[in-house]
């Protein structure tokens, strides 16, 4: 069976603006940090963890001990509660209606590879209509580097007796996601819009979806990268 891995933030949840917002606010409040730069492709791991160790080293000179690291975190998700609380995030549109339709196809397996940690995914995911734990996942829970969440989340998606979890095609919106499937050399879906469509093509995305609306074109690009896959297999 072949594997699809979703990213959440900007994939399956519109939620990437009040993502910076909540973790901008989360530095000043809990360490004292102002001025972050809130972009995150300029950092080395683009994910939860590897930010916040990212930030507090370079602003401390020193790694954030357990409980330093718990109470940020303690205080990022409950910004995102409250965040959700006055506006319910959105999901990214025909994202539950797509993930519907791969859990009833026997020739997918699905699964969750996100650089958030995972109760932030959960509340995320929540508000906009998913369940986090209806899908095995890889988060910043497991390492703050994407190549190994998306390791961890594929093998425990494919099954841990499956060797051939690296046939896994993931589907994200973030840059670091397209070097990230390089590196993994497992084939990459962008979804993005205006800029963020051109960002993801500038960095070697061969195909890109507005969103999840046409479930068909998904298909048919899922067809095609598995194909274009098999092909280079037999080549070797």
């Amino acid at each position: 069976m072949a594997v699809i891995l979703f990213d959440v933030d900007g994939t399956l949840t519109d939620t990437m603006d009040v993502d910076t917002r909540c973790f901008l606010q989360a530095f000043v409040e809990v360490c004292g940090f102002a001025d972050v730069d809130p972009d995150w492709s300029r950092y080395q791991n683009a994910t939860d963890a590897g930010i916040f160790h990212e930030v507090f080293e370079s602003r401390r000179g020193r790694s954030p001990t357990a409980s330093e690291t718990v109470e940020f975190r303690e205080h990022l998700v409950a910004l995102f509660r409250s965040a959700a609380l006055e506006q319910p995030f959105a999901p990214i549109r025909g994202a539950a209606a797509l993930l519907a339709r791969l859990r009833d196809r026997n020739e997918y397996r699905i699964g969750l590879a996100t650089g958030c940690w995972s109760d932030a995914a959960r509340v995320k995911m929540a508000s906009a209509g998913f369940c986090y734990d209806d899908y095995p996942a890889g988060s910043a829970d497991d390492a703050p580097d994407r190549e190994t969440i998306v390791r961890i989340a594929a093998q425990r998606t494919a099954g841990e007796t499956d060797k051939e979890w690296n046939r896994a095609i993931y589907v994200g919106d973030g840059v670091w996601d397209v070097k990230m499937s390089r590196l993994l050399g497992i084939s990459f879906l962008g979804v993005g819009v205006g800029a963020q469509r051109e960002r993801l093509i500038a960095a070697g995305a061969s195909h890109v979806l507005s969103d999840f609306s046409d479930s068909d074109e998904f298909l048919f690009l899922v067809g095609k990268l598995e194909s274009k896959r098999n092909k280079t297999v037999e080549a070797i």
